[in-house]
């Protein structure tokens, strides 16, 4: 607790700076995910609070983020589509997804995947960042002109025949459910289907209205219906709001841009009594925990989500520890990466259950309380209660916000989230990869195919693709070097290694030499095995030099065990230099030492492997002789 208040006065001030820059983006996240302006003000509340608590990164400041609320998105539409498009059905479901991620994050903590998040290939991170940027930009669109397809009366008529067909399908279903044959009790079907009225299908036809008219199709799908039903007050608003966002920037950074824009054209619209589309109405009073999320949960509601939720946990954890290192670079410290995984996993679990939509670390943030002087975890918290007050003070104020207002904002940040360095070095990048006639980068094409696929079809999905593809690619780069800088020699007309200047002429006819440079992984087996079919079955002995193998792997000991078997059938004699300690602990695990090669088959150096040699060719000679 010392060290937690050593430095009060700044993280006082940081605190109260972040936690400012953080409520229009928190308002404008929870409005974008679906759940609402309240859900994101909950997420950015005790995020903030708890993952600063006990997290592992002293300066982050964490909440909703632009990728969380993109994946968060998705989940959202999905369970809500299998509610009959009522949030208040879905919303156990979704939370318990939410907890379910917060939960595996805990577990990645404990696990000690920290340290490996650092792995996952830049192009995949550059191109979800991409999509995402793009996700929020296309879909705010719409809100940016006041155009709501739910609302556009002629637009959802063309949904209603769709709609009874599904209330019907419906009805059937709950029927089978109650074990109510439809052939034996057909007057009852009938009985319920009488009971449908205009208002039921209305807000059927209503619901798919808004459901097609969703993501980044969607919205391109009804942009040109969109554009003749333009609420101009609402474009005003959100292009009054982007000018202020970007022009202010230019005059000052010591005052968030985003506040600035948000009080000013709120305030001007609200003053004016201008007709404008408030946000909804954030609840007043302390938040209380949502038990529904226990007592209406259904595992079956939540089966499909469990790799979206894993998704949304490792998702966090790299956008949390990449804002982790920007903190250490910026205060000269080092952060415990499993210990912030756990934090994060509690401030997204508490979050789940208060009705929060999850977060990470936000990196914007995390500058800002920095500059202002935090140093210490209080800053977060400090963060995380002034949202808190601003809740319990402000929410009937902060409910009169024009939507237009939060479309905007978001906007900017679609704008800014997206890749622009990688996106810029694409012409740059080593064309290594041959598609027919035309050659290209495989980062540009992990990249593109993560871009594409997450705006286009899923999120989700398309980082799992673009992880397959890169751990494809890597391994072929690697199979094509170690090949590459591999081979299969005598010593009568080409130069060996250094140490094998001096190697006896009268055995270099008979003698060849294996030199594997690099991994022994499936990757390379192929080449390895072609490489070892080189070797003449006249040969006496082959030396096989294993200096600069590093790592095998099982696919590669069994290449090398069927190698050194076939060898053996042809009655040469295989011997070992410098096996190095991984590949040896796996050849001994396996018993190819000693079972194929001897232990005196194996030698340190290449000095003592041609002793032995000598020595035994000599041996042969007086053998002869006698």
């Amino acid at each position: 607790m010392k060290n937690l208040f050593s430095n009060f006065r700044g993280d006082l001030f940081g605190g109260i700076t972040a936690g400012i820059v953080a409520l229009p983006l928190a308002l404008a996240f929870g409005v974008s995910s679906g759940l609402g302006p309240s859900a994101g003000l909950y997420g950015a509340i005790f995020i903030s609070f708890f993952a600063a608590l006990f997290g592992g990164t002293n300066t982050q400041i964490s909440g909703p983020t632009a990728p969380m609320t993109a994946v968060s998105m998705v989940v959202i539409a999905g369970i809500v589509a299998i509610n009959d498009g009522s949030i208040e059905k879905a919303l156990p479901a979704i939370l318990i997804v939410f907890l379910l991620a917060g939960l595996m994050q805990i577990g990645l903590g404990l696990l000690g995947i920290g340290k490996y998040i650092r792995y996952i290939p830049y192009p995949v991170v550059s191109g979800f960042m991409t999509a995402i940027g793009v996700i929020i930009l296309v879909t705010q669109i719409l809100p940016s002109i006041g155009y709501y397809p739910k609302e556009d009366d002629e637009f959802v008529s063309q949904y209603k025949p769709m709609a009874e067909e599904i209330i019907l399908e419906n009805i059937l279903k709950e029927e089978a459910g109650e074990g109510i044959l439809v052939l034996e009790d057909f007057e009852e079907t009938i009985k319920r289907s009488e009971g449908i009225t205009q208002d039921d299908i209305n807000k059927e036809a209503s619901t798919l209205a808004k459901t097609e008219a969703s993501g980044v199709f969607g919205t391109i799908k009804v942009l040109p219906r969109a554009l003749q039903n333009i609420n101009w007050l609402e474009l005003i608003l959100a292009l009054s709001t982007i000018a202020i966002i970007y022009g202010f920037k230019r005059i000052t950074t010591a005052i968030p841009s985003a506040l600035v824009a948000l009080i000013v054209v709120s305030g001007v619209a609200y003053g004016f009594g201008l007709n404008y589309r408030p946000i909804e109405e954030i609840p007043s009073g302390f938040p209380v925990p949502y038990l529904e999320i226990f007592t209406g949960f259904k595992l079956s509601s939540v089966t499909p989500y469990i790799f979206t939720a894993l998704t949304l946990a490792l998702l966090g954890a790299i956008d949390s520890l990449l804002t982790s290192v920007v903190a250490d670079n910026m205060t000269k410290t080092k952060h415990q990466p499993n210990k912030e995984l756990v934090g994060q996993g509690i401030g997204n679990s508490v979050a789940a259950i208060f009705g929060g939509i999850p977060g990470a670390g936000a990196t914007i943030r995390t500058v800002v309380n920095i500059n202002a002087g935090g140093k210490t975890k209080l800053s977060g918290m400090v963060a995380g209660v002034l949202l808190l007050i601003i809740l319990l003070g402000l929410g009937p104020v902060a409910s009169q916000i024009p939507a237009a207002v939060l479309a905007g904002i978001l906007v900017t940040v679609g704008i800014g989230v997206m890749d622009y360095k990688g996106l810029k070095a694409i012409p740059s990048l080593p064309k290594d990869v041959s598609v027919g006639p035309i050659k290209l980068s495989s980062e540009v094409i992990i990249m593109l195919v993560v871009l594409v696929l997450s705006s286009v079809w899923n999120l989700v999905y398309a980082v799992g693709v673009g992880l397959v593809i890169a751990s494809l690619m890597f391994m072929k780069k690697m199979g094509d070097l170690t090949a590459e800088r591999s081979d299969v020699k005598t010593l009568e007309h080409e130069k060996g290694w250094a140490d094998e200047a001096n190697f006896p002429k009268h055995l270099k006819e008979k003698v060849f030499i294996k030199h594997i440079k690099g991994p022994l992984f499936f990757g390379s087996t192929s080449e390895f095995q072609v490489l070892a079919d080189q070797i003449p079955r006249s040969a006496s002995t082959v030396i096989i030099r294993m200096d600069r193998m590093q790592y095998m792997d099982q696919s590669g000991l069994y290449t090398l065990e069927d190698v050194l078997i076939d060898l053996l059938n042809s009655n040469i004699e295989v011997l070992l230099v410098d096996v190095l300690d991984q590949p040896r602990y796996m050849m001994e695990r396996v018993d190819l030492i000693p079972d194929l090669i001897p232990k005196e088959r194996i030698f340190n150096t290449f000095d003592e492997c041609i002793k032995y040699l000598d020595k035994k060719n000599n041996f042969k000679k007086v053998e002869a002789s006698a």
